[in-house]
């Protein structure tokens, strides 16, 4: 048998979750507990992979704090539609944009729809991201590899070089890195390569900026309820989600959005080119 062979028959395998509804555990997206105190108040975010997941769960919480709040999807216009509603009940603003930030025309083009809608962008949440399951480095199809350094590392920088000039002072660039950049994964190699990118580009971009006062971090979440983590594995290991940790659970999209929100507002400004690590517990040196 060929190795792409296995690849095919481990992805037929795999569910198609292609969002939270289609989840056996449905994510917790909104803190209903939170006491929203306007931390950011008046501030412009534009979130990548904002329609479901963390993304989802990062844009209800900025708009409770007072952002206006832009949202890129891929796919999944129910999560994001569902996001757009929480966020008017909030009593919030949001713009939706669809599309794919693989391509860096669409990459430029959301920046400037933000732009034209809102005029300036306070904070941008890089955080879009794709994956795909292999058993080995040679069950890796081309197309799938280069697919996701597009959409996880070129797309990042695409989009920040487009942002950064209607950026003012003060602003704050937040990207999603992973625990898989720091211990590893032995099926998501290309996925946990693009990760380690991410910290590097982080680190480095942060220096650069410095004198701009332009803050840049980066959160590396564990293992978290999001429809992308249930589309990369199969329905018995996704039962297991998370038990791994030292909290023996997956994590909640509600969860991991503080850390957002922290290093957006101005409870942050002496870090730059640091990463949280909302993982459940484990211990990251680095």
């Amino acid at each position: 048998m060929k190795p792409n062979q296995t690849t095919d028959t481990k992805e037929q395998q795999q569910p198609a979750v292609t969002s939270e509804k289609q989840m056996e555990h449905t994510p917790v997206v909104d803190d209903v507990n939170h006491k929203p105190s306007g931390k950011l108040k008046g501030k412009i975010a534009l979130i990548t992979g904002g329609g479901s997941g963390i993304g989802k769960a990062v844009a209800i919480l900025f708009a409770k704090e007072g952002a206006k709040v832009v949202i890129n999807y891929y796919k999944g216009d129910e999560d994001a539609k569902d996001a757009e509603a929480l966020i008017k009940k909030y009593g919030g603003e949001s713009l939706l944009i669809q599309g794919d930030i693989s391509e860096e025309a669409f990459c430029r083009q959301l920046v400037e729809q933000t732009i034209q809608h809102f005029g300036r962008i306070d904070i941008l949440v890089n955080n879009a991201g794709t994956q795909h399951h292999t058993e080995s480095i040679e069950d890796i199809k081309t197309e799938d590899l280069i697919r996701t350094f597009q959409v996880n590392v070129f797309a990042m920088i695409w989009i920040t070089q487009s942002a950064i000039p209607h950026m003012p002072k003060g602003s704050s660039i937040i990207n999603t890195t992973s625990v898989t950049a720091y211990q590893g994964h032995g099926q998501l190699l290309d996925y946990s390569a693009t990760k380690g990118a991410i910290v590097a580009f982080t680190r480095s971009l942060s220096a650069s900026l410095a004198h701009k006062e332009i803050r840049v971090n980066g959160v590396a979440p564990g293992p978290i309820w999001t429809p992308l983590a249930m589309s990369s594995f199969d329905k018995e290991s996704n039962k297991h989600h998370g038990e791994d940790t030292p909290l023996q659970r997956a994590g909640e999209p509600a969860e991991v959005a503080p850390s957002y929100l922290f290093l957006a507002s101005k409870d942050a400004s002496y870090m730059t080119g640091q990463v949280l690590h909302p993982n459940g517990g484990s211990i990251i040196n680095g």
